[in-house]
């Protein structure tokens, strides 16, 4: 499973992990702990659902949201340098998505997942457009972070 080939990664690289998540409510946190060991390597996770929650927490500028709104690449930015930021973590992956039924716009449909992961100084963002259900399109973000995750850490 990929959420376990990740643990390990970070296991053997010493590497610590934080989450920030909008529209995976705690899903990658969950998938993260699931793996025995997980304690070694994560550090904590933050489920920002509201704009003020991400401001708050993350530091996700207001006039981000306001310009590109809550899913956006520039969120996604911010939530995952965010989460590096306050709990010093090597590694931090911010989610933010419509999962559906409802939520969705002709610009922003059902499935638009932003995701970012940022790690030693470097950010990637990546931008997907899933389809599926509520559960299966918070799967699958959760399985495309890990795998980005692993990607970027090598």
């Amino acid at each position: 499973m990929i959420n376990e080939d990740l643990v390990n990664k970070l296991i053997e690289k010493k590497l610590k992990i934080s989450t920030a998540e909008s529209c995976t409510g705690g899903m990658l946190a969950e998938r993260i702990t699931q793996v025995p060991g997980a304690s070694e390597i994560f550090e904590e996770a933050i489920v920002t659902y509201s704009n003020e929650a991400k401001m708050r927490e993350l530091g996700v500028k207001s006039e981000t949201l306001e310009k590109f709104g809550a899913v956006s690449s520039y969120t996604a930015y911010q939530m995952c340098t965010g989460i590096c930021r306050h709990t010093g973590a090597d590694i931090g992956i911010g989610v933010t998505g419509i999962a559906g039924p409802g939520g969705g716009t002709a610009e922003k449909p059902v499935g638009t997942v932003f995701i970012g992961i940022c790690f030693s100084g470097r950010v990637q963002v990546i931008e997907n457009h899933f389809d599926g259900s509520r559960d299966e399109v918070r799967e699958k973000t959760c399985n495309k972070a890990f795998s980005a995750a692993l990607e970027m850490i090598g």
